[in-house]
């Protein structure tokens, strides 16, 4: 089974463009979640533990070992071969400072899926960079409507919703896709589903469970 929705979606190349360094507000709504850790990850393997393993939707985990390329513990390597051009972009990702990531994924077949994705990065510009990058390039890959700092999201976030399917981008369905700043980790969730607000709602009780989990940016 191919990964769906991994990276970007499509594998978008990433503009290596290094912007202004970031800060991350965090605000929550009352949703009880994991308490956020205490240090940052040093390695991948200190990640996955910090990755929510069940969404509000219910939706059953896709095993990481099921899907092509694997989902699970991400490194620079990986990412590249996401992009049409792996050397080029491992050369993009030194310039963000990626560090690793870990990618997990919940769904049914062709129906409703969620995606959530956590990079961390040598520093705060690096993460918020590869993130407005991703959004800008998921906004012109699939159109649909793009917000910075939409309402009821944390400080730092952007927003895209996408009414219909792009069956030629493998985008199956209405969907909605949130990029988020936490210090030095970019967080993304993506979700497919039967509407745009269902996605939606998926996609905002997901972030606020995953940001909480992370060290306090």
């Amino acid at each position: 089974m191919s990964s769906p929705l991994s990276r970007a979606c499509g594998g978008v190349v990433l503009a290596a463009v290094l912007l202004s360094p970031a800060g991350c507000g965090r605000s929550t709504d009352g949703v009880p979640t994991v308490g956020a850790a205490a240090s940052t990850p040093g390695s991948v393997d200190d990640l996955e533990p910090l990755v929510v393993d069940e969404v509000p939707s219910g939706l059953p985990r896709l095993p990481d070992e099921d899907l092509h390329p694997p989902a699970g513990a991400k490194r620079v390597e990986d990412v590249a071969s996401y992009s049409d051009d792996p050397a080029r972009e491992r050369g993009v990702l030194a310039e963000y400072g990626y560090r690793f990531g870990w990618e997990r994924f919940w769904g049914h077949g062709a129906g409703p899926l969620t995606g959530v994705f956590v990079d961390e990065f040598q520093d705060a510009a690096g993460a918020r960079s590869y993130a407005e990058d991703l959004a800008r390039n998921d906004a012109e890959l699939y159109g649909g409507m793009l917000r910075e700092e939409p309402p009821h999201l944390p400080d730092d976030c952007r927003l895209l919703t996408v009414e219909d399917a792009v069956p030629e981008e493998e985008l199956h369905g209405p969907a909605s896709m949130a990029w988020c700043v936490h210090g030095v980790f970019s967080v993304s969730v993506t979700a497919v589903a039967d509407s745009v607000d269902s996605a939606e709602e998926e996609v905002r009780a997901v972030l606020d469970q995953q940001l909480d989990r992370l060290p306090p940016g």
